[in-house]
């Protein structure tokens, strides 16, 4: 299960300019074609896999025991039903003006836990420090609704989640599944929490990539090497400039894939604490009823 909410985007449109910076002469010859193209951006954003996608949020209405899932949805990372009361803050009436500081995690927790500005984000999972409480807070229009009961939901399908899932393992009593894209409960009406990954489209329906040093090679050289295929198709003599560009692709893409391959802070602090515990229960378990592991040895066994 990835939580990416610091990855930077950009539009389809933005990485075709940068090709065509580097290939001049056939943008000026208006022989790059878009329209060809996209699918390649779209094939590259599959291939580095779920890691990259948008991790997303979202609180849905439930009624009659369905809703529909966000048109943006590809996979939930999990759920959770909220119960039905919040607070509500009414903001000074009049101009309403904020320096609002971008989204980052750390803060927004901050920020919900006092009475500062409100980020402009619709809903955050997080945990108030002041409290050390988890809450879900939800921004709409001039509300604030901070959701502090929830209730896991157990999923009976996997079709459309991680498979890390948490929910795919709760027994609990209220059940949900995903189907045509509607999410079903057994709950006649009721609000979900979802936090789960997104397609990559912005609000206008256009095509976004991952916008990162490290990504942006792979990208540019799956273009262009798919611009110079064309060429060749067509009997053009570019069998220097296509060598080279596939040089390029083949290691842009092996740094794009162990840069994304790679497990950050929490996954890999997770596979530490389960190390150790394997390795506490083969060398360490069978010693538990001797001196000194057990404290009571020598009391229990004093003659």
């Amino acid at each position: 299960m990835n939580y990416n909410y610091t990855l930077k985007y950009r539009t389809f449109e933005s990485l075709l300019e940068d090709v065509k910076i580097d290939l001049r002469t056939l943008t000026l010859e208006n022989r790059i074609d878009p329209a060809q193209l996209i699918k390649v951006a779209m094939r590259v954003n599959y291939d580095l896999g779920l890691r990259i996608n948008m991790t997303k949020e979202t609180i849905l209405e439930v009624e009659k025991g369905r809703v529909r899932l966000p048109e943006d949805f590809y996979v939930m990372n999990y759920a959770l039903g909220v119960s039905q009361g919040y607070d509500l803050i009414v903001p000074a009436q009049g101009t309403n003006v904020q320096d609002v500081t971008p989204t980052w995690r750390p803060w927004v927790e901050q920020a919900y836990c006092t009475n500062d500005s409100l980020p402009q984000q619709p809903v955050c999972f997080s945990k108030c420090e002041k409290t050390s409480e988890y809450q879900i807070i939800q921004v709409v229009n001039t509300e604030r609704r901070a959701y502090k009961n929830f209730f896991p939901l157990r999923f009976r399908n996997s079709k459309y989640v991680d498979c890390n899932w948490p929910n795919l393992f709760h027994s609990h009593v209220d059940e949900a599944w995903i189907k045509d894209g509607w999410l079903y409960t057994t709950l006649e009406t009721a609000s979900v929490y979802i936090n789960y990954q997104g397609t990559f489209t912005d609000e206008n329906g256009d095509l976004l990539i991952p916008d990162h040093p490290m990504l942006n090679e792979y990208y540019e050289y799956a273009v262009k090497k798919r611009i110079l295929e064309n060429l060749v198709m067509d009997g053009e003599n570019v069998a220097a400039q296509y060598q080279l560009v596939s040089q390029e692709y083949r290691a842009a893409r092996n740094n794009a894939l162990t840069i994304v391959n790679t497990p950050n802070f929490s996954e890999m602090e997770k596979l530490w604490a389960m190390n150790r515990k394997a390795m506490y229960g083969k060398y360490y378990d069978m010693f538990k009823s001797y001196f000194p592991y057990a404290p009571n040895y020598r009391t229990n066994n004093a003659v």
